[in-house]
Order: C-alpha cells, then sequence, then structure tokens
C-alpha cells in the first residue's frame, strides 16, 4: 500500500514537473518573441544606383557611389546602438529591371515597396545636393510636408548633422509634398541630403572617408535621439 502511495505521488510529481517544464519554456518563447517584434528597425536607403547616378559633380563625381559609401557606414553605427538596419541596395545596382521602359520610376516603386514589407520604424533615404551657385554648402534634411512625425524627425537630424559636422551656416530642416519617396512611403521618412557635389570643397569632403564617418555618426546620433523621443 505505501509503496503504491509513493508511485502516484511520484506520478503527480512528474507532470508536475512536466507541465512546470512546459509552462518556462513557453514564457521564454514568448519573451524572445516580444523581443524580436520590440527592436527598432531602421530601413537605410542610397539614393540612385546602377544606371543612374544621381547628381553628377565637377570632374565626373557621382552621387550614387557617395550614397553607398555613407550608408554602409550608417548601417555599421546603428548596428553598433542595437538597431536592426535594413538597406535597400549594398552595391551599385538600381532596384529595376534592365528591360524596363521606365527604370527610374520601377526603381522608386520597389523602394516603395520594401518599405512596405518590412514596415521599419524609420525610413532614412541618402543623397546629396546640388545648386547652380557652387558657395552653397552644407547638410539639409527634407520631409513629408504635413507630416509631424517627419517634421520632428527631421529637426532632430538636422541639428545632429550641424553639430556633428561643425557647420558654420546651419540649415533647417525642410518641408517636401512632391518628393516620390516621402510622398509615398508608409513609414516615417526623411531624405538626408549630406552635402552640395557643386560646392568644390564639399565635394571633396564628401568623397574622404573620415568624413564619411563624422556624417555617418551624426545621423545615427539623430536617429537615435528621434526614435528615442518620438516613441516611434
Amino acid at each position: 500500500m505505501t509503496r503504491h502511495i509513493i508511485e502516484r505521488v511520484m506520478s503527480v510529481l512528474l507532470i508536475l514537473c512536466f507541465l512546470l517544464l512546459s509552462w518556462q519554456a513557453a514564457r521564454a518563447d514568448g519573451e524572445k518573441k516580444n523581443e524580436e517584434k520590440n527592436y527598432r528597425t531602421v530601413l537605410v536607403d542610397p539614393g540612385h544606383g546602377g544606371k543612374d547616378p544621381g547628381m553628377v559633380g565637377a570632374g565626373g563625381l557621382e552621387e550614387k557611389g557617395i550614397n553607398l559609401d555613407i550608408s554602409l557606414k550608417l548601417k555599421k553605427r546603428l548596428e553598433g546602438k542595437g538597431f536592426h538596419v535594413v538597406l535597400t541596395r549594398e552595391t551599385d545596382e538600381g532596384l529595376y529591371d534592365e528591360q524596363a521602359e521606365n527604370k527610374k520610376l520601377q526603381d522608386l516603386k520597389r523602394r516603395i515597396r520594401l518599405i512596405e514589407e518590412e514596415s521599419p520604424d524609420l525610413v532614412v533615404s541618402i543623397h546629396q545636393n546640388s545648386y547652380e551657385d557652387p558657395s552653397v554648402r552644407g547638410p539639409q534634411v527634407f520631409y513629408y510636408q504635413g507630416s509631424e512625425e517627419g517634421r520632428k524627425t527631421a529637426e532632430i537630424i538636422q541639428k545632429s548633422l550641424n553639430d556633428g559636422l561643425n557647420v558654420q551656416k546651419p540649415r533647417t530642416e525642410k518641408g517636401n509634398a512632391g518628393y516620390y519617396l516621402l510622398k509615398n512611403s508608409t513609414s516615417v521618412t526623411v531624405i538626408a541630403e549630406c552635402g552640395f557635389l557643386t560646392n568644390p570643397e564639399e565635394a571633396r569632403l564628401l568623397q574622404d572617408s573620415g568624413y564619411q564617418d563624422r556624417i555617418a555618426a551624426a545621423l545615427a546620433e539623430g536617429i537615435e535621439i528621434s526614435l528615442l523621443q518620438s516613441g516611434l
């Protein structure tokens, strides 16, 4: 009789242990999934690429290569801060088919589709600027006009660029309602024009790896602050 009771008690204890272990495993799996859902995703978009060189500056300097260089450095910086980073391109290729009649439009549509698929917390598109007056220089951040979240994000990133690059004549963020990416993006999106390729001195700096690192560091800091403050 005593042996029978002991066996039953042991069976109950084994069942309880199994249930406890199953509960702990389910809880750990749930926590892991929550962590995966809670990480911040930033989509970094190196503008242009492939047959689309973007702005071409003095001496044939092409924007697309500088955009990619800065974007790769920015990705590394953001990952170091714990962000999940998605790039629209990682090589000198456009997001279009060779046989496409309108490669530019297809490229832009595919960037938008990637944003829709990834649903990032923030999109930062990297570009370089140009102007008819070669003395004009400095970074400027654009956001979709009418988007308050976009404006606040652009304001923070603009300040970070102005401070990090020690800009002598700081620019302010600017709203735009016509840029395709800003108008059609399903996530908060800003376009960071890092400098002017039409300014000889700035064009030289923008090709320098050390200066690109400074841009990436300033962008990463601004992105981090904007996401923390906005609650995105």
